[in-house]
Formats: structure tokens, C-alpha cells, sequence
């Protein structure tokens, strides 16, 4: 069974998350733990995290239907130490109120080196940064995801996806999470049956299968291989629906997470209830 949905808002509180959710079909969600343009925010409340898992229960979403995300502030990788010691108090943060939410991942993007350091440099210290939040908290899976490699951002190659995973200590609760649209501007062809299986026989060779946590529903603006970062509503970009049939109609993305980032927010309905058509 596939889980669909959406990254649906928790404006007035994570407790209403699950419920924004059931209002547009989803069988699966992702959402913001705290304010993601902000370093700070105030602890959750008991209250909140009650009525969090109260809706939860009340809709069907268990763990593994939720694919929570940190900030876009967060740089793990950051040469600057100052810097990456409040992206790593940040990052510890979101793992932990995610834990508190008895959640099982964390989606983030894995760093950049902001053009300071070297890529292996900063792909270590990301898992550094992931083997310390790991320290400290209990349960909560970091799932890494790749990116369109825009600008200085890394994590846009299987290998360096894989670099980072060797390096954590506790590989039971690290994780990926694939966006098809930066996959696609990252130079992974997934456009057409031949290339979609060969893109994701080399993800199972490099990575692995086992570690697919979540992925991202996303069509693309820009063309294979940009390198540039721009999201499209389904079948309305260079992508088109046919990565989406193919991937509905394979039991290894079953099981997890498939969550939409698209554009038109008013079009997640008509989307979510499309791919559900797609998986028969």
C-alpha cells in the first residue's frame, strides 16, 4: 500500500496537520514541526502533542505515514563553526520534538559547503551533524534528502548520499528520501520507463533500497540535468505524469511517505486522487 498526500500546513498548531490532511484525501502527510523561517520556537506543549496524536489516531496516520521536515535555515555541512553549532542545536531540536511527537523521521537537505570547503569536508561534517543529533535522542530516523545540486548544495548524487550513510554509526535510524524533481534537474533521468528503471537500479546499488524512507512528488520546471531547483504541478512540467504511473505501480515504493511539494496547493486533492487511480 502506497501513502499519498501532501505537505499540508500546521498554522495554529501541529495538531491540525493530520487534520488538513484528511481534508484533501491524503492517506499520508508531511509537515513544518515548528515556524521553518525561524532558528527559535517555543517548546511544544503537552497540549499540542496530546491533541497531535489524537487526530492522528482519529484520521489512521500512523509514523509511518508522516514525513515531518526541518527548516531550510538548517545547514549541516556549514564551514563556518559558529554557524553549524546553531544549525546542529537547530537540527536537535526538530529531532526532538519530533520524537516527542512519537514520530519515526526527519526529512532535511544535507548541507552546503558555500563554495568554503571541500565537498568531502562538508559531506562529513553533515554526518557528524547526524551522528550527534543520533546521540541525543531516541527513535527518530534522519532521513537525508537529495537534492537538484543548485548553487552549493549537496546531496544531489546517489554517491554522495551513500559518502554520508557510511559515515553514520547507527544505520538503522538513517534514511533517504527521494524528490523526483531534483532528482530529475540533478541529471537522473526518470522520464521514461527504460530510464526510470535504470536510475533506480543504480539508487538500489549505491544506496539501497532498504534505505527509502519518503520521497517527493514533485514535476519539474527545468529540463534533466539544470541543476536548478523549480517544482511543477503534476504533468505540468518536463517531467510529465509517466515517472508518477511508474512509480505507483511499483511495490518498492509501497510503505512509505510519497508526499506532494507541488506549487497549487488547490490542485492536491484532484492530484492525490489521480495517483490513487494510478496504483489500481
Amino acid at each position: 500500500m502506497k501513502f499519498i498526500g501532501a505537505h499540508v500546513s500546521a498554522a495554529g498548531g501541529v495538531e491540525n496537520a493530520p487534520l488538513n490532511a484528511s481534508k484533501i484525501g491524503a492517506t499520508g502527510f508531511a509537515l513544518f514541526t515548528k515556524n521553518q523561517r525561524q532558528w527559535v520556537a517555543p517548546p511544544l506543549t503537552g497540549k499540542s502533542i496530546d491533541a497531535f496524536k489524537k487526530n492522528c489516531d482519529e484520521f489512521g496516520y500512523t509514523p509511518a505515514q508522516i514525513l515531518p521536515h526541518d527548516s531550510y535555515l538548517i545547514n549541516l555541512g556549514n564551514p563556518d563553526k559558529e554557524a553549524l553549532e546553531k544549525s546542529r542545536n537547530a537540527f536537535f531540536d526538530e529531532m526532538l520534538r519530533c520524537q516527542q511527537l512519537s514520530l519515526d523521521r526527519l526529512n532535511f537537505h544535507p548541507g552546503s559547503h558555500l563554495k568554503k570547503i571541500s565537498e568531502e569536508e562538508c559531506l562529513k561534517l553533515i554526518a557528524e551533524s547526524i551522528n550527534m543529533a543520533l546521540e541525543r535522542t531516541q527513535g527518530v530516523t534522519a532521513v537525508i534528502e537529495n537534492t537538484a545540486g543548485q548553487g552549493s548544495n549537496l546531496g544531489f548524487t546517489f554517491e554522495q548520499i551513500a559518502f554520508i550513510i557510511d559515515l553514520v554509526e547507527d544505520k538503522s535510524r538513517v534514511g533517504v528520501c527521494i524528490d523526483t524533481c531534483h532528482a530529475f534537474a540533478a541529471g537522473y533521468d526518470i522520464s521514461t520507463p527504460e530510464a526510470f528503471e535504470k536510475t533506480f537500479l543504480h539508487f538500489d546499488k549505491v544506496i539501497g533500497f532498504k534505505y527509502l524512507k519518503g520521497m517527493h512528488l514533485n514535476d519539474s520546471k527545468k529540463d534533466l540535468g539544470s541543476r536548478v531547483d523549480r517544482h511543477e504541478n503534476l504533468g505540468k512540467g518536463t517531467l510529465g505524469l509517466e515517472p508518477f504511473q511508474l512509480i505507483m505501480s511499483d511495490s518498492r515504493f509501497d510503505g512509505i511517505p510519497l508526499i506532494l511539494e507541488t506549487p497549487d496547493d488547490s490542485l492536491w486533492p484532484k492530484e492525490i486522487k489521480m495517483l490513487n487511480e494510478m496504483q489500481g
